[in-house]
């Protein structure tokens, strides 16, 4: 595996993560060993080992360690370009889990950042957030239903937002 860096963001720093061929895994000044053991399922070499699961799901990345979640944003690159087209985002469940709870319905207006689903996987609680700003165009999914991964969770229409940006 070739060598890969990605900046991440945690509320308002940004961490660069940077993963070496032979499976070492930096993240700032801090470095270990990392293997693979399963689909999204990593084991943190050192002592003791550590148990680290990682989802992703479009520029959102879930990390579940020590009984706590924690959820990095990649931040977008600054293009400059207009939105003067309807544009529209599904946001998709990251893992199989069970809807918990369904914050919102259809037409209701959403921000970058609200809490729009909560999902639980591993008895831990995921939420699903919105990436942008927008109106929700559909709910394909209800309090209760277990969710596959890339299963079609919500539908935002980001075209109501496009004249503010």
């Amino acid at each position: 595996m070739p060598d890969r860096t990605v900046t991440l963001r945690y509320g308002d720093r940004e961490h660069k993560v940077s993963i070496s061929g032979d499976g070492r895994v930096r993240v700032d000044d801090w470095e270990r060993p990392v293997a693979a053991i399963g689909a999204g399922e990593f084991r943190i070499e050192g002592a003791p080992a550590t148990l680290v699961w990682a989802v992703a799901t479009g520029s959102t990345r879930w990390v579940f360690l020590d009984g706590r979640s924690y959820e990095f944003e990649v931040p977008r690159e600054r293009a400059g370009r207009s939105r003067s087209r309807s544009h529209q985002r599904s946001l998709t469940a990251p893992m199989p889990a069970t809807v918990r709870s369904v914050n919102v319905s259809a037409g209701a207006r959403v921000e970058r950042g609200d809490t729009l689903i909560i999902l639980e996987a591993m008895k831990m609680e995921l939420p699903v957030k919105s990436g942008s700003a927008g109106t929700v165009r559909a709910v394909h999914c209800r309090e209760g239903d277990l969710v596959q991964p890339g299963a079609e969770l919500i539908e935002i229409d980001e075209t109501a937002d496009a004249g503010n940006q």
